[in-house]
């Protein structure tokens, strides 16, 4: 059983930073994709970024891109969003997610989940 538990999430200013922590635990594998989803009130669950947990590569949605960094630290089994120049449109509960072999960027491609942390931008 794979175990995600996110953290980091909070109050900031338009313009400010954030980094989000998801620390895994349970049977997730090298080769698993983890990924950051977004979801804001009256909103469909929205794709931000995913990377391999051992190789590196790294996936930014459009919308982020250039403000948002994934990375990762395999020592703690911890990824990360690094938020920098934040909107307020960037207003949402922020979701961790892993799978073995996703079919695409959807959150209907993920089978493991966190419980979320809110991540509220002030204009």
């Amino acid at each position: 059983q794979v175990q995600l538990v996110e953290s980091g999430g909070g109050l900031v200013q338009a313009g400010g930073s954030l980094r989000l922590s998801c620390a895994a635990s349970g049977r997730t594998s090298r080769t698993w994709y983890m990924a950051w989803f977004r979801q804001a009130p009256g909103k469909e669950r929205e794709f931000v970024a995913a990377a391999t947990w051992s190789a590196g590569s790294t996936y930014v949605a459009d919308s982020v891109k250039g403000r948002f960094t994934i990375s990762r630290d395999t020592a703690k089994n911890t990824v990360y969003l690094q938020m920098n120049s934040l909107k307020p449109e960037d207003t949402a509960v922020y979701y961790c997610a892993a799978d073995s072999n996703p079919t695409g960027w959807g959150s209907e491609s993920f089978d493991y989940w966190g419980q979320g942390t809110q991540v509220t931008v002030s204009s």
